[in-house]
């Protein structure tokens, strides 16, 4: 296969139940378009949720997307199907800089940093190979990076969004909710987006039975409103290419960035192994190209004013529903993102989502992104009795979840996310070098000798 050609499978029309479209072919033009549209309504409710709750500009996250989507195609030779989204790993990020007086401009600057570090993190993993990854950065670890990232969002949908309206907050809550349980298949993959349309229904029926709403707006602001206000969708252009911006650098925002390259990494490194498990072919030899080029593409988009951009789980969930991992579908997804992104209507109906949608999707949303990380320990069997993982997980993530700060000078502080990563990854392997070796190789010590009774049986996690 060249790069910009694939194998026809079979009659292009109905593979076999069970058959797998790889990723060096395709079916029909017709249905490969198709697809494309679908890989399009998958990934759209997180692209574009996360430069809103960031304060980015939703069309240009959505019209870049496509176009890192192409570059990272590109990069790995086509063997890799992916769609590249915005990353909601960096909401959080986002909030603090915002709260510590940075605009977009500085959130962008920090973005950018994070995306040139995970390329050169991308370009040790292609030397000295996947293995790199799990020395440095072990499931305990790992775990413990993504669950603070998520739970530290708490404060932003309790203290910003759900405050706005909070009736509507609950029952978007509980839509979104049972849509995720009850819905199967595609639909069970865009409840997320679901539950950001029936928001804004509720709060267009409220609006007119209750009228506004007293209660604090976007800004803060207790004002008299109303929920829904789509003035401002009349007056947007059908056709207009989105206003870039240039980043600015700021050192306290980018050491409030750069831990989320742990769970960058981890997202790509997981991608990349359940992309290769579903086609039967192994992908670790290119797991450092696909970190590299997601960290390119996260220095492109950041360069003018859009999000990090991220591998995505959703798109995945598509490929497995279908059994279709052609890479030609995702060039029709990137094609339809980019003409989406060149409508400035689009846009003003994004940026007229309520407060109080937002409220709703964010607590199952943060909390959602929090789990990950307890489902990377019970995937890897991380045993949390065993003190080597549970003493700097713990302190960790009670120091990245509660806000905890540690001043160096008057101008310059750790806290957040940054400080709880730090305390995770420089704990683990500082007290890995004072460890007993029954803590570090809990099976060769078992297999010396039983363990005498009541002992703990430890499990390291880190698969050394």
């Amino acid at each position: 296969m060249g790069r910009f050609g694939w194998k026809l499978h079979g009659d292009g029309r109905n593979p076999a139940v069970g058959e797998v479209v790889k990723p060096d072919e395709r079916l029909t033009w017709g249905r490969t378009v198709g697809l494309g549209a679908q890989h399009v309504v998958a990934m759209f409710g997180a692209t574009f949720v996360a430069p809103v709750l960031m304060g980015l500009d939703p069309n240009l996250a959505v019209l870049v997307s496509g176009v890192a989507t192409i570059f990272f195609l590109l990069a790995t030779g086509g063997r890799i199907p992916s769609y590249l989204g915005s990353s909601l790993s960096f909401v959080g990020v986002a909030a603090v800089i915002r709260a510590q007086g940075g605009d977009s401009a500085t959130l962008t600057g920090a973005l950018l940093v994070v995306g040139a570090v995970l390329t050169a993190c991308g370009a040790v993993v292609r030397a000295a190979g996947a293995r790199v990854i799990h020395a440095v950065l072990p499931p305990v670890v790992t775990g413990a990076v993504v669950m603070l990232i998520g739970f530290n969002l708490a404060p932003v949908a309790a203290g910003t969004y759900w405050p706005q309206d909070q009736w509507t907050a609950l029952l978007t809550m509980t839509f979104t909710g049972l849509a995720l349980v009850v819905l199967r298949g595609f639909w069970s993959r865009i409840a997320i987006f679901l539950g950001l349309l029936f928001g804004y229904a509720v709060s267009w029926l409220f609006d007119r039975i209750f009228g506004r709403i007293h209660s604090a707006d976007g800004s803060g602001a207790v004002t008299d409103h109303w929920r829904l206000d789509l003035s401002g969708v009349g007056t947007a252009d059908w056709i207009g290419f989105p206003t870039l911006h240039g980043p600015s650098f700021s050192a306290s925002a980018i050491l409030v960035a750069l831990p989320v390259v742990v769970a960058l990494i981890a997202e790509n490194a997981g991608h990349v192994k359940a992309v290769g498990e579903m086609t039967g072919d192994p992908l670790d030899d290119r797991l450092g190209q696909a970190v590299m080029a997601d960290g390119a593409a996260t220095m492109m988009s950041t360069a003018v004013g859009g999000p990090a951009t991220t591998t995505y789980a959703e798109n995945i969930g598509v490929m497995a529903a279908t059994r279709v991992y052609s890479t030609a579908a995702y060039w029709c997804a990137a094609g339809f993102a980019i003409l989406f992104g060149l409508c400035p209507k689009f846009g003003a109906v994004v940026a007229a989502i309520p407060g109080g949608v937002l409220g709703g999707i964010t607590v199952v949303l943060y909390g959602m992104i929090g789990l990950l990380g307890a489902q990377i320990w019970i995937h890897n069997r991380v045993d949390l009795t065993n003190p080597l993982h549970l003493v700097p997980v713990a302190a960790g993530v009670i120091v990245g979840i509660g806000g905890v700060t540690l001043r160096f000078t008057d101008t310059f502080e750790l806290g957040g996310i940054a400080l709880g990563t730090l305390i995770v990854v420089l704990g683990y392997h500082g007290l890995r070098l004072a460890a007993p070796d029954h803590m570090k190789h809990p099976q060769a010590a078992s297999q010396a000798a039983p363990p005498a009774a009541g002992a703990a049986e430890y499990d390291d996690g880190a698969g050394r």
